[in-house]
């Protein structure tokens, strides 16, 4: 029996509401402090863009299906112009498939096309979270839909937590460090095209010596498929 988008869409807000619940209590959208960090995101997302378009960069991404390692590569990455990545194989032609039946060949190339797609799917539904856009915050401060709080066990580090960011019902935490004024982590919940494909991500930032906090890790998962996608980058070099 197909679920209702509806009910879907309820057990997300539920769960995201309870992940809220669990830390300390945030402070409400006409606190002075809590505009000033919103400011403080802002600044930094727009910072961070500018200062990487003079970066290039490796990256590593592994994809795995069900805990079963699938397909690695490897991508000299800069920004384009419009902001968005620009990637470069650095990986050789893959070898030729060894000889197999006509049906075989045909399945396995047909599973291999299915989670290619879906991996692609959320790789690119991730891409409009990471790195968070200064309007989008405003929009969600604008909105009463951004909340502050104090990271736990972490006293030099805040919370901004934010619900319905891209979509509706999903919700993105972003912690930043209170003296550097940079993002620390980034935390995700969000689903593809309906709330039962739902997608879960969390990223660490690291300075670059010298410039830009950048993304050093990133793990994406897609959790009805049980597909999980590990982005490392590394290497980075000033234009």
């Amino acid at each position: 029996m197909e679920i209702p988008r509806t009910i879907h869409l309820c057990a997300l807000a539920v769960v995201s509401a309870a992940l809220i619940a669990a830390f300390p209590p945030v402070l409400p959208a006409q606190n002075p402090e809590m505009q000033q960090r919103v400011a403080e995101a802002k600044e930094a997302a727009a910072r961070n863009k500018q200062l990487l378009a003079q970066y290039t960069w490796v990256e590593q991404v592994t994809i795995s299906l069900k805990g079963e390692q699938k397909k690695q590569e490897h991508f000299q990455v800069r920004l384009g112009p419009d902001g968005k990545p620009q990637k470069q194989s650095l990986d050789p032609p893959p070898a030729p498939p060894e000889h197999e039946g006509r049906l075989k060949k045909h399945i396995v190339e047909k599973k291999k096309e299915e989670y290619k797609e879906y991996a692609d799917q959320i790789k690119d539904l991730i891409q409009q979270y990471v790195p968070p856009e200064k309007d989008k915050l405003e929009q969600a401060f604008q909105s009463g839909n951004l909340m502050l709080g104090p990271e736990t066990g972490a006293p030099g580090q805040y919370r901004l937590v934010i619900s319905n960011y891209l979509k509706q019902g999903d919700n993105m935490t972003l912690v930043m460090d209170k003296t550097q004024k940079n993002l620390v982590a980034v935390s995700i919940s969000t689903y593809l095209t309906d709330p039962k494909d739902a997608v879960t991500v969390n990223v660490e930032f690291a300075p670059i010596p010298g410039g830009p906090n950048h993304v050093s890790g990133e793990t994406i998962n897609g959790v009805s498929k049980e597909l999980t996608i590990a982005i490392q980058n590394s290497n980075y070099q000033h234009l």
